[in-house]
């Protein structure tokens, strides 16, 4: 196992240097200037554009510009912002607290919420339960998620007013919403005890994510559930006279959630990216808007720091996937 630990690591090493390639190139040659937030300003002349175009390296050839960028970063050094001017590792520190405090909660409450609702669904195969979650699955997975973020702010935030409004709870006088439509605090007076307010500004962008990520669980745990049902060791176990619960939950469940490991392999280093649209929605200070405001303005070293951030991740948590293979199905080995 070590040595197949060792040799994917090394693998990972070609397969980030391209990955860097093809996104550097690709943020290039998007039509997006750095620059472009001096072009109306009155006090910055052509020369001083020139002068800071030529400083940041912009006007140097493409394989210039990222043989610059790939030895800064070999060093430890991610380069600085172009629009903020801070360093890119200090931008990305400053929001992954945010985001992992709201894509974990969602996660979490996802796997909670579905993994019971997967194996109930499986084992009742074709019962009112299993067609209710079944359509409910579809129907969470059709749903456009920044839709849907907007709706959960026209009701809970618009329309539907907080009834603890004016208690110790909420000392707001009412009017106040539900639920608020975006921030992370309260601000000003008449703020919640701190542990109720971030409870209070968690509950919309966790359902607007569960939704994303629920019906995906759901729907992965109950078919690996009714494959492993059919197995043979199943059988045999039944026939051994062991109960139906630790058929279920001893046996089957364990093999069957094999291919809810791969996908959750793959959506952890998402977590650490940000939800691009529910950031962006509920204006939540995470990755995700930190993303979506560089990339407006073409900031590549954010950018850069930022996806190769999540390459990493990415090649991470596929051998991880890998090594919990072994671990859950003992018919998988890798020496």
């Amino acid at each position: 196992m070590t040595r197949y630990i060792i040799r994917r690591l090394l693998q990972a090493i070609p397969v980030l240097f391209v990955v860097s390639v093809l996104v550097f190139s690709l943020i290039q040659v998007a039509p997006n200037n750095p620059l472009a937030v001096y072009q109306n300003n009155p006090d910055i002349s052509p020369e001083d554009l020139e002068r800071l175009a030529e400083q940041y390296g912009l006007n140097d050839p493409l394989p210039v510009k990222y043989l610059k960028w790939l030895s800064q970063t070999l060093r430890g050094d991610w380069g600085e912002s172009l629009m903020t001017h801070r360093p890119v590792f200090d931008e990305i520190a400053e929001r992954l607290p945010n985001t992992l405090y709201l894509s974990i909660t969602a996660f979490v409450i996802s796997l909670i919420v579905s993994i019971p609702i997967g194996v109930v669904s499986a084992v009742r195969q074709y019962s009112w339960f299993d067609h209710i979650t079944t359509t409910l699955a579809f129907m969470g997975h059709s749903v456009p998620v920044f839709w849907f973020g907007l709706l959960l702010i026209i009701i809970f935030s618009v329309n539907l007013q907080n009834p603890l409004a004016g208690t110790f709870l909420f000392p707001h006088p009412a009017p106040l919403p539900l639920f608020p439509g975006g921030g992370m605090v309260t601000l000003g007076r008449d703020a919640p005890p701190p542990l109720v307010d971030r409870l209070w500004h968690l509950v919309l962008p966790v359902a607007m994510l569960s939704v994303v990520q629920l019906p995906q669980h759901v729907r992965y745990m109950r078919a690996g559930m009714l494959d492993v049902l059919k197995m043979d060791f199943i059988r045999t176990a039944r026939g051994k006279g062991l109960g139906e619960r630790v058929v279920t939950y001893k046996h089957a469940m364990k093999n069957a959630a094999i291919p809810l490991v791969t996908i959750i392999a793959l959506e952890i280093p998402i977590l650490f990216n940000g939800a691009l649209f529910t950031e962006t929605i509920f204006s939540w200070p995470g990755m995700g808007r930190l993303f979506f405001d560089h990339a407006q303005r073409g900031d590549y070293p954010v950018l850069m720091g930022i996806l190769m951030l999540s390459a990493t991740l990415i090649v991470v948590f596929n051998l991880v996937a890998d090594v919990a293979y072994a671990f859950l199905d003992p018919r998988i080995r890798y020496d």
